[in-house]
């Protein structure tokens, strides 16, 4: 089997929360040697039994509150392609261990910091959450019915605004590190990463096509062709038939009133005819299971889908098919992705490791 694209990259990883560990693990899986620092006695930072955000790498415990701590994460920095941490601006630094401390060491190291604010700003030095990230960049105020905001689990701002971004940003360094031999910081910002994802939106609101206040928009659940309906088992179907033939196979499917049809397709962009259509889709979901629904509608171009719960998600059809996920160690979790034709990513083994054994195995750093 071929060795995943990654393979041969060092990293060192200082634990931390959500994010940190995301881009931790994403890198992992393509093969990236990332070895994890944790304090002495501290598995995991929530508490959890289960954590697959830890997969793919080895730990070693080292309190960084010491002289002799300090000094080995010194060791591995100096041998490794890259470093990443989550820590509040001004930690690493008053360990001795910051950007400056680390260039002098090595030069080449792509120095990878995750927060949620970002490194500067007058907000920096200040505590955080997803959901006030989020909150600064517009998306949160967009998510929801018109009454308030809804909370969009920690997805957009820590994984997608954030560990995702990191992961990119530290790829993007360290490809120039191996053209020019200078490494740099990365400066992952979820408030950033955010901001960059509602790139579309941005663009649709100066445009002229998004009102900037929540239920009144193609997507955010305003257009009868683009929601959710509620079933007769009390489970949900998303429906997203934006395109106009698609709007008609989802409407055709439904066996509504003789007319009812040719009308709503003609009046699917008529906003003042919306109300009315998810009065009429509604009712019509109402009437039978989700599942009856999914089978119903299975294979048509009608953008119908079950919602689906967690467990739910790892026996589905489709998922099964692709692989998306898979059993590792007794415990379902996602496949690496993306998929790669061929160097896939792959779960890797997860465990404490020796820092003399790792030392002696990175006791060359990189030419």
């Amino acid at each position: 089997m071929a060795q995943p694209p990654l393979s041969g990259l060092r990293i060192v990883e200082i634990a931390g929360l959500g994010p940190t560990p995301f881009a931790a693990m994403c890198l992992a899986d393509f093969g990236a040697e990332v070895i994890r620092v944790e304090r002495p006695g501290l598995r995991h930072l929530l508490g959890l039994e289960v954590d697959i955000l830890d997969r793919s790498r080895q730990h070693v415990a080292l309190d960084l509150k010491t002289d002799v701590g300090v000094a080995r994460v010194r060791e591995l920095i100096a041998r490794a392609d890259g470093l990443i941490e989550g820590l509040r601006p001004g930690v690493m630094e008053r360990l001795g261990l910051g950007p400056e401390a680390a260039a002098t060491l090595n030069p080449r190291l792509v120095y990878g910091r995750m927060t949620g604010w970002g490194q500067s700003g007058p907000r920096a030095p200040t505590a955080g959450h997803d959901i006030n990230y989020i909150a600064l960049s517009g998306a949160l105020h967009a998510i929801g019915p018109a009454d308030t905001p809804v909370v969009p689990l920690n997805l957009i701002g820590d994984f997608g605004g954030g560990g995702i971004y990191l992961a990119f940003g530290m790829l993007a360094a360290l490809w120039d590190a191996a053209k020019s031999g200078r490494g740099q910081v990365v400066d992952a910002a979820i408030t950033d990463g955010t901001a960059h994802l509602m790139a579309m939106v941005y663009g649709m609101a100066q445009g002229g096509a998004w009102t900037d206040r929540r239920g009144a928009n193609v997507l955010d659940g305003a257009a009868p062709f683009y929601g959710i309906y509620r079933c007769a088992c009390g489970g949900f179907v998303a429906v997203g038939a934006i395109e106009p033939k698609f709007y008609r196979d989802l409407v055709a499917g439904l066996d509504l009133a003789p007319g009812a049809t040719e009308d709503l397709v003609a009046r699917q962009h008529d906003r003042a005819a919306w109300p009315a259509a998810r009065a009429t889709l509604e009712a019509a979901f109402a009437g039978a299971s989700r599942d009856v629904w999914a089978k119903h509608f299975d294979g048509t171009d009608a953008c119908v889908a079950p919602v689906l719960t967690i467990a739910e998600a790892y026996g589905d059809a489709h998922n099964a098919a692709r692989g998306t996920f898979e059993t590792a160690s007794g415990i379902h979790q996602p496949a690496p992705a993306p998929r790669l034709s061929r160097t896939p990513g792959r779960i890797g083994a997860t465990g404490a490791a020796d820092i003399d054994d790792i030392l002696s195995r990175w006791s060359i750093p990189h030419a």
